[in-house]
């Protein structure tokens, strides 16, 4: 499941970091012992990039089916107060595996960086990460950058290119990790901007107390979607903060630019509407926003009102198992995506009990 920034870029950035902690073994002059002794660079690199992936070893508990997984992915792996334990436990095992050609002491540091990068890499991203277990199970996140960045990953790859031509130097590490801090700075400026805009049109809308969302999108720091709600009804739309005129994407436009084409100037965006509860103007509206506000407040649902932060109804209707209801998030749903991840239904039957259910399309897996 795309919910969090890939494994690929957490490892190459505990890489890059354990780069630049590495303490060259003193010389000229110092005598080198057993105790100031540092092992080889490959050793902390190898940590480094262990570490940084290791949290996502939690991406097996989709193995235990979707409530498992959306409760517990970026959970106890994941959470500050963990990093000391989970770093030594990288650092032994890699100390295991290195038989003696380094303590975990040694590598202890790279193993806690690493883990603390990884756990920072999420926090940037809108899914929201665990990072105060076992104290509070409140999600964080900054919500600027998107599940895949291929820039945000370049420069990581850019400084690990630059530490490699020249193997003696910190700096190269040292240059490539600012520039990514500096690309979140660069998304954070966007994700004010694009705010402002969602504030803008609250007030045009008259809504007052009004909730602004704005989420990150592909291929530019200033591509997002806004979402503008009243606690009822949403108004959104999918634009770029700096963009002056639409960008044109031809059938032999590079993918970035197709990804891009879509978010639209400011001025030029289109407002859409979506529901908590459903189209207000319909036929049916009374029932359908019955049966979703049941179907939502179901103490079944509630690992989903949990974890979603802009939820949506997708459909309501009664089938046969009973009244049903889907929702989905509005933060997994792009231009360009055939349907977001992340969509769920509940059907409550006469009695009160309730099946839940996986929506892919028209398909449904029970949960």
């Amino acid at each position: 499941m795309l919910a969090a920034m890939d494994t690929l870029t957490h490892a190459i950035s505990g890489a890059l970091l354990a780069r630049l902690l590495h303490a060259r073994t003193p010389t000229s002059g110092a005598q080198v012992t057993a105790s100031n002794a540092s092992p080889p660079l490959w050793t902390q690199v190898l940590t480094g990039t262990v570490a940084a992936a290791f949290p996502d070893i939690d991406s097996f508990t989709q193995f235990g089916g979707d409530v498992l997984y959306l409760t517990q992915h970026r959970g106890y792996t994941h959470a500050l107060a963990l990093v000391p334990l989970w770093g030594w436990l990288v650092a032994w095992l890699i100390a295991v595996g290195l038989r003696g050609r380094a303590s975990w002491r040694s590598l202890y540091l790279s193993a806690c960086g690493g883990i603390a990068l990884h756990i920072a890499g999420d926090w940037i991203t809108p899914f929201g990460t665990l990072l105060g277990l076992p104290f509070t199970d409140t999600r964080y996140g900054l919500g600027v950058m998107f599940i895949i960045d291929l820039s945000f990953t370049g420069l990581l790859l850019a400084g690990c290119a630059l530490a490699a031509i020249w193997p003696t130097r910190r700096w190269p590490a040292a240059l490539g990790l600012l520039a990514t801090c500096g690309w979140v700075v660069l998304a954070w400026v966007g994700q004010q901007e694009a705010l402002a805009i969602g504030q803008q049109r609250a007030a045009a809308l008259g809504w007052r107390d009004a909730q602004v969302v704005a989420m990150p999108r592909p291929a530019s720091p200033f591509n997002w979607t806004v979402a503008v709600s009243d606690g009822s009804r949403y108004e959104l739309a999918d634009l770029n903060t700096r963009r002056r005129e639409p960008l044109q994407a031809g059938p032999d436009a590079h993918f970035i630019t197709r990804f891009s084409a879509p978010y639209l100037p400011a001025g030029q965006a289109t407002w859409r509407q979506a529901s908590r509860w459903g189209d207000p103007g319909a036929a049916n509206a009374a029932e359908v926003a019955a049966i979703a506000r049941a179907a939502w407040e179901h103490p079944s649902f509630a690992f989903y009102r949990w974890f979603a932060e802009v939820p949506h109804l997708v459909d309501a209707g009664v089938r046969a198992d009973g009244r049903c209801a889907t929702f989905g998030d509005l933060r997994f749903g792009f231009p360009g995506r055939e349907e977001a991840p992340f969509r769920y239904e509940i059907c409550l039957r006469e009695d009160g009990s309730a099946s839940r259910y996986k929506r892919d399309g028209a398909s449904r897996t029970p949960i």
